[in-house]
């Protein structure tokens, strides 16, 4: 059936004119986003015919193992975004510290990013999905000034977007604001992301649950607990669930987006915190999840409610359909 394409450039436009004191600077940010994202996806495609696979030979501030593609990805959104006049400076998972852009346009900018470059990247070298996750805020300093650490650390109910590009068998940018979700499927022969997947919703129930299963042993016995319902017979509640994990939250959230079902990253013996980092990660997806009819939760407050104290910070998570969270905390309470 044929329909007319809707470019991203030309849904961001048609979303500003809503508003009519909008500057379109949020905008133009999405559009430089999805253009970095381009450029990574064209490496990802590379990969394993150019030197691009493998680690780097570095470790980022986690202390993890930095893949080639990692530091491309980081690299390749720091340069789009410090040329862009709509940003006035980033915050990445694989860097010490935030960066300020100081030149004359940027310190007028009114918008912060922050995001991890390449999620999943223990994915590459075997050919599975993985993403970048952004988020956008607004700055609370000055507009004239360099930002500061206060800008990036805020709580993500206050958000104006976020979003990930999944780099799988189609390349795929998902994007929120206070408007909604919506799905962008990159058309490799005009090179644009174009609209597939309009007002996305999340099930409030789902089949499937979602976490490193491996991790057992570590977890807690609230956790535990919950894994025995999830695998527990059950015909009349639709239980067994079915178990998947990719491994990469892009992915497994984009699975959990579309079907419904809950991922977890608990928190453990030996993380009593989590894994995955608040700002980078948590934030950005909480705020997707939760503007498709979702939920998510540290299993003791709503993610997008945690004050954050600093830009690596870790947080257990709980994340998908409602009645599948609301069910995984209630054992946690």
């Amino acid at each position: 059936m044929s329909r007319k394409l809707v470019t991203l450039d030309d849904f961001t436009i048609d979303q500003t004119r809503q508003f009519p004191k909008a500057t379109g600077q949020l905008s133009s940010l999405l559009r430089d986003i999805g253009l970095a994202c381009k450029i990574i996806n064209k490496q990802v495609n590379k990969a394993g015919l150019v030197d691009i696979i493998g680690q780097f030979g570095a470790t980022n501030i986690q202390g993890e193992e930095q893949m080639k593609l990692d530091v491309y990805a980081d690299e390749t959104l720091i340069n789009v975004l410090k040329r862009s006049e709509d940003c006035a400076g980033i915050a990445s998972e694989e860097n010490d510290d935030f960066v300020a852009f100081d030149d004359e346009y940027s310190v007028n900018s009114k918008y912060v990013v922050l995001f991890d470059p390449l999620d999943g990247s223990s994915n590459i070298d075997v050919n599975a999905p993985i993403g970048t996750i952004f988020a956008i805020y607004k700055r609370v300093t000055p507009v004239g000034q360099a930002v500061t650490a206060e800008d990036f650390l805020q709580e993500g109910s206050r958000l104006m977007a976020a979003g990930y590009v999944i780099y799988g068998s189609s390349t795929m940018m998902v994007y929120a604001t206070r408007l909604g979700v919506n799905g962008f499927t990159l058309e490799p022969s005009i090179g644009e992301f174009c609209l597939s997947h309009p007002n996305m919703q999340v099930k409030e129930n789902g089949k499937i649950y979602s976490l490193n299963q491996g991790n057992t042993c570590k977890f807690e016995a609230a956790t535990t607990q919950f894994l025995d319902y999830c695998m527990e017979d059950n015909k009349d509640e639709g239980r067994p669930y079915s178990h998947r994990y990719i491994g990469s939250m892009v992915a497994d959230l984009h699975r959990t987006l579309i079907k419904g079902g809950i991922f977890l990253y608990p928190a453990d013996k030996k993380n009593a915190n989590g894994k995955l980092r608040l700002l980078y990660e948590c934030n950005p997806m909480a705020f997707i999840i939760e503007a498709a009819g979702g939920m998510a939760s540290t299993g003791k407050e709503r993610v997008l409610d945690v004050t954050p104290t600093e830009l690596h910070q870790r947080v257990p998570i709980y994340i998908g359909s409602k009645n599948m969270v609301q069910k995984a905390i209630s054992y946690i309470s």
